[in-house]
Formats: structure tokens, C-alpha cells, sequence
């Protein structure tokens, strides 16, 4: 693999999913990552194998996923020696990555002007909830709540018929985003002080990045001065090709077929309906437009007569753009993902095996280097050995509590 974040180090001093995640692509990329845990508790994330939302003795898979590839150092930023570990580890830093809430910063003494007084050159990177500015910068939130409710994404994303908001899909959706997304403004700042000398802060948001993956709805209501988006169950569809289907089996296909006129044909043959093609009322794309609760209902029991296989085979023998709606498990097998390297075996601290998605990004056509995340304080002594500390030292420290 291309390590092209080789001779990086990272000081994180983070917890939960969204901004680990970001020191976890550059962990992938080659940085040296240095966690920062308290020495009792660590990061609360590892509790949830105690609160039963990980099944006891299994890989923390939700542990694994923001924290793949770093070193974990248990530290009491509290304490004064503690403290001061910890501007040691930035004065050697690229950069200082935290979610720490700015009154909590102020507090432990790590904001930006902390860290700056001991390493000038350091990016100092922020992701919170909301923003560094308004009422609520210093108010804390989650990915279902900042991202995902809050950004209108959940409301474009539910259907009429649905009398709730749709939950976001799946645990750290938003979170692996806005984490993907902060890594890369981390790695533009790092270009941007090798150019110029010039070390920035960086911020990012879970609500930043909400707006931006629902950027194009956001436009169109401002452009059009509408309070929602129009919205649409599967049998309104306004094109019966950009729509799913159900199969006699009771799974679905997607279709995105956007030129109708060219893919009608094509398709209702293979459905077996290729009178459908000179129907008056389906002729064109604005016949088809008129009349499109017809022609949607059309194509819908005709997929009805197939099996999800079967549908499979007839889309995929065809030009139009189209997918199965795949369950999670079905991905891990999915040939396209296997041959591009979307899936990788890696293996826990109790040698259990388990399977992570690497950082959709690859360099010369590889994928990341994934490794499995650090248990906690695993690398405590072997980081503060890097500092010059001597074995005594470290021990006084342990003793003090200060370090794990």
C-alpha cells in the first residue's frame, strides 16, 4: 500500500465514533496515532460491551471501527503530570485531533491556544455537533440527532405514508461520514503547511455535514421557496424507471433508469411485456409521464412474477442502471466488493477474526492498511518510552495515577 500519511503523527484526544473515525482514516493512511484515554475509564465507547449492546466475548466491533490502527495511551489529563504527558506528545505532534466540548478544553487546559504554545507548526482539529460558533457550539449530540434529524435528512428521507421520520440507516451512519470528512480537511491542512509554513485550525460538524449529503434538497428549497421537498410513495413514482420493486420473494431491485425513452423498451421486453413499448399511453417519456401511476403499476407486477434471482439476471442482462436492494450480510460476499478490496479480514487483540470496511479511498489502486484497534492503554509505556521517560519514571507516574 501507498502509506502517504508515512512520518504523520497524530495526538487524539477524542471519544465515541465521529471524530475517532477521522484519526482512524489517517491511522489507514500510514499516520502514527496516539489515543489519549482516561486511565479508569477509557474511551466510553469500550462500554458498550458492558451496557449489552455488544454481546459479551465478541469482537467490539463498535470499538474497532473509529480506533483501527492507533496506539492507546491511558492518561489523566486532570493531573498535573498527566497534563503534562500530554503537551510533551504535542510539542512532537503534526496534529492535535479532539470533540472535547470547548468549556471541558478550557478547563483540562488543551484548547488551541494550550496546544499551539507548545508546537506553533501543530493543525489543530475540532469536530463537534453544531459548530465552533452560536449558542449552541458548546452543546454535545450525536449522529441521529446532529447529522442525520437535524440537517433535514430524515425528513426527505421518509415517505408519505409513514406516520414517523425515518431513523438513519444503521449505527454511525453519520458519524463514518462526518469522520471521512474531517480526515480530509486534516490532510488539505497538512498540504497547506508544507506549502506555506501556515498551520490552521480545522472544523467540522456533524451538522455540516448533515447539510452537505442533503445539499441538493437544500438548494432546491431555497431556490424554490418550498418548506419540504415533494416526497413520494413507490406507486406514485413521477418515472416508473427511477423507482424499486418488489419480487415474488419479497425482496426488491432498484432502478435508476433517468433517459426513459431509451430504457423502456429494453426493459419491458425483458419483463416480458414488450407491448408495453407501442401502448399509447406509455409511447413516451410524457406519456408515461401522465400516466405514470399506470405505468409504475405495470412494471411493479411484472417484477411481482419474478423471483429476486430472476430480476437479477434479466437487469443485469440489460444497459439500464440498476441494484439490488442487498442486505447487509449479502455485501460481505458481493463479487464487486471482494475484487476491489471494500471488505478487509483483520484479527482482534483475543485473536478473533472479524471484517472491516476500509476507507473508501485507495492510492495506486490499494486499500489502507487496517489493523485492529488498541485495547485500552495498550501502548501506554511504549509511547512515554518514545518521550525519553525511564522505567522509574513511568512507574511514579502509574503509581500517581496519572498514566495506565
Amino acid at each position: 500500500m501507498v502509506a502517504i500519511m508515512t512520518g504523520i503523527r497524530v495526538l487524539e484526544v477524542a471519544s465515541w465514533t465521529y471524530v475517532p473515525v477521522a484519526s482512524g482514516v489517517l491511522a489507514e493512511w500510514g499516520a502514527d496515532v496516539v489515543k489519549i484515554e482516561h486511565p479508569a475509564t477509557g474511551d466510553p465507547q469500550r462500554g458498550l460491551v458492558t451496557s449489552g449492546l455488544v454481546p459479551e466475548g465478541a469482537v467490539a466491533h463498535m470499538v474497532e471501527l473509529p480506533n483501527r490502527g492507533k496506539r492507546s495511551v491511558g492518561l489523566d489529563l486532570k493531573s498535573a503530570q498527566g497534563r503534562e504527558v500530554l503537551l510533551r506528545l504535542a510539542a512532537r505532534s503534526d496534529v492535535f485531533l479532539t470533540n472535547v466540548l470547548p468549556a471541558a478544553r478550557r478547563a483540562l487546559g488543551i484548547d488551541v491556544a494550550d496546544i499551539r504554545a507548545v508546537n506553533p507548526d501543530i493543525v489543530y482539529a475540532r469536530g463537534s455537533a453544531h459548530g465552533p460558533r452560536g449558542a449552541e457550539a458548546d452543546a454535545g449530540g450525536y449522529d441521529s440527532t446532529s447529522f442525520w434529524a437535524r440537517s433535514g435528512a430524515a425528513d426527505t428521507a421518509s415517505t408519505p405514508e409513514l406516520d414517523h421520520p425515518l431513523s438513519q440507516p444503521g449505527a454511525a451512519f453519520g458519524d463514518v461520514l462526518s469522520g471521512l470528512t474531517l480526515a480530509g480537511g486534516i490532510s488539505a491542512a497538512l498540504l497547506h503547511r508544507e506549502r506555506t509554513g501556515e498551520a490552521l485550525t480545522v472544523d467540522g460538524s456533524l451538522l455540516s455535514t448533515g447539510a452537505w449529503a442533503v445539499g441538493a434538497t437544500l438548494a432546491a428549497a431555497a431556490a424554490h421557496g418550498v418548506e419540504r421537498m415533494p416526497r413520494y410513495a413507490p406507486a406514485d413514482a413521477p418515472n416508473a424507471l427511477v423507482n424499486s420493486y418488489r419480487t415474488s420473494d419479497g425482496r426488491h431491485v432498484s432502478l435508476v433508469m433517468l433517459q426513459s425513452d431509451r430504457f423502456w423498451p429494453e426493459l419491458t421486453a425483458a419483463l416480458g411485456a414488450p407491448e408495453l413499448a407501442t401502448d399509447p399511453r406509455f409511447a413516451d417519456h410524457a406519456a408515461r409521464r401522465t400516466h405514470f401511476r399506470e405505468a409504475t403499476a405495470v412494471i411493479a407486477d411484472l417484477f411481482s412474477r419474478r423471483t429476486f434471482r430472476e430480476a437479477q439476471d434479466l437487469l443485469a442482462a440489460g444497459r439500464g442502471a440498476w441494484a439490488p436492494v442487498a442486505h447487509p450480510r449479502e455485501v460481505l460476499t458481493d463479487p464487486q466488493v471482494l475484487a476491489n478490496g471494500y471488505l478487509r479480514d483483520v484479527t482482534d487483540s483475543a485473536g478473533r477474526p472479524f471484517q472491516l470496511v476500509p476507507a473508501p479511498l485507495q492510492f495506486n489502486e490499494e486499500p489502507g492498511d487496517t489493523r485492529r484497534a488498541p485495547d485500552h492503554g495498550e501502548h501506554t509505556d511504549e509511547v512515554l518510552a518514545e518521550l525519553g521517560l525511564s522505567t522509574e519514571e513511568v512507574l511514579e507516574l502509574k503509581i500517581a495515577g496519572a498514566v495506565l
